[in-house]
């Protein structure tokens, strides 16, 4: 799916550059679904994913006032806070004991433990239009464990964590690092992300372009290529949606 708003025919890039939370990798919904509802909450995995997706949207609005980390305490538990809003979990009390079990939940990891379900096919479309595949991640060292756990590491050629290099999305050096790694100019990269202000703003400030995914149309018209899924935006990147 493309967006809305009209872009001109753009070249193959010869690296593509996935952010990881919400893009290759999601959160467990199903232990997530499972604890709310032994908490006596009615809802499932789908609903949660769906919560989820909307709480993204929501929290965007957060993350574009300037210095806002995505890793800040505060982020996160805003972050859940929209989740479970969606969800319709608003009680302070309630909302602050998921919060407590979150946290402690499978440290360092955490939430963050499964594969995109349409990563391994996408990173291997990739690969084998012979470009330069990486990451940039904000996270806390874990991201490439996670990677690995998940049987997507043996398709990157980089992985860049913000809390080993220093710096996070969406500052632009985050992403010139990355092109130092793929060993190509900003023109000739493109990112894929989940959140316009982090991932877009940050991604073309570095002067590279940007995919912004909306698996259910929720982010509304965007000045950047929009896919419902990792499968269509690298259909985009490559010519051939």
């Amino acid at each position: 799916m493309t967006s809305a708003i009209p872009s001109p025919r753009h070249p193959c890039p010869r690296a593509v550059i996935f952010d990881a939370g919400n893009t290759l990798i999601q959160m467990n919904y199903a232990v997530i679904a499972s604890y709310l509802a032994g908490r006596g909450h009615a809802v499932d995995e789908a609903g949660v994913h769906e919560a989820e997706l909307r709480a993204r949207v929501r929290l965007d609005a957060d993350l574009a006032v300037p210095r806002t980390s995505t890793e800040s305490v505060a982020t996160h538990t805003d972050y859940l806070r929209y989740v479970l809003d969606h969800l319709g979990i608003t009680g302070e009390d309630e909302v602050e004991a998921i919060a407590e079990w979150r946290r402690a939940y499978n440290p360092p990891v955490g939430l963050w433990s499964k594969a995109d379900p349409e990563a391994e096919a996408a990173l291997g479309r990739v690969k084998r239009a012979g470009l330069v595949a990486g990451v940039i991640s904000n996270s806390n060292g874990s991201v490439r464990s996670i990677l690995e756990a998940t049987g997507l590491a043996p398709y990157l050629d980089f992985v860049l964590d913000s809390s080993v290099v220093g710096v996070e999305k969406p500052d632009r050096r985050i992403f010139e690092l990355a092109l130092q790694e793929a060993g190509v100019a900003s023109s000739e990269a493109i990112y894929v992300g989940d959140l316009y202000s982090v991932d877009v703003l940050g991604a073309r400030a570095a002067g590279i372009d940007a995919i912004l995914l909306d698996p259910r149309g929720l982010w509304g018209p965007r000045d950047c290529r929009v896919a419902r899924g990792l499968a269509g935006a690298v259909a985009l990147l490559l010519g051939k949606a």
